[in-house]
């Protein structure tokens, strides 16, 4: 057959999975729509996305193994995700240090997060495990299929979807409930949790 659907039910349960994990992604557009709302989460939530198009397109015309055959590509690409990570997270750090310095209580938190979209972008652009986890998981689930190649765009799309939907669910939920979470003690927690988060994603990157 040209499609094997037979796989579906055993990949949506791995994909639910998969989805579910807090990673980078989660924690950018968590701390986005928190604080700037529904309109700047869900572009950071798009920047995300068209990073990992990109990605999952990238296995499915066979460019992805080529890449990951070269160890000085990967390790770029890791370095710079790294590199990223630590960014993001001592921007956190000195808007609350800056915050601090001007209020003498640091109660406001942390500086807001300019261009949602090129940061979603960047962040996942940058991590090449969404590559390489693209390699090692989309071809599990393509069964019989007549067709590999057509098999591997559903999967990749419907991996991406169901992404999409919870991290919608995210940005929704955040932004439904920002006043109300947008106490200056919670503020701070937020952004103190979201650059450890950061930086120990970025001590994994390297050391993976």
């Amino acid at each position: 057959m040209l499609l094997d659907f037979t796989t579906l039910p055993a990949f949506l349960l791995a994909s639910a999975v998969v989805v579910l994990t807090p990673g980078v992604d989660a924690f950018l557009i968590l701390r986005i729509s928190l604080r700037q709302g529904i309109g700047p989460g869900l572009r950071a939530l798009a920047g995300i996305h068209t990073a990992s198009v990109l990605q999952v397109a990238l296995v499915i015309c066979g460019l992805g193994a080529v890449i990951t055959s070269h160890p000085a590509v990967l390790a770029t690409l890791k370095w710079a995700g790294a590199a990223y990570l630590v960014y993001l997270a001592a921007m956190i750090v000195r808007g609350l240090w800056l915050t601090r310095a001007e209020t003498g209580d640091g109660l406001s938190g942390g500086a807001t997060t300019s261009r949602p979209y090129l940061q979603g972008l960047l962040s996942n652009i940058t991590n090449p495990k969404m590559l390489l986890f693209s390699l090692a998981f989309l071809p599990q689930f393509v069964g019989s299929a007549a067709n590999p190649t057509l098999q591997l765009v559903l999967l990749g799309a419907v991996f991406l979807v169901l992404a999409a939907i919870w991290e919608v669910t995210i940005v929704l939920g955040a932004a439904r409930i920002a006043d109300r979470l947008r106490r200056p003690r919670f503020a701070r927690s937020l952004d103190m949790i979201s650059a450890a988060a950061f930086l120990t994603i970025s001590a994994g990157l390297v050391a993976a």
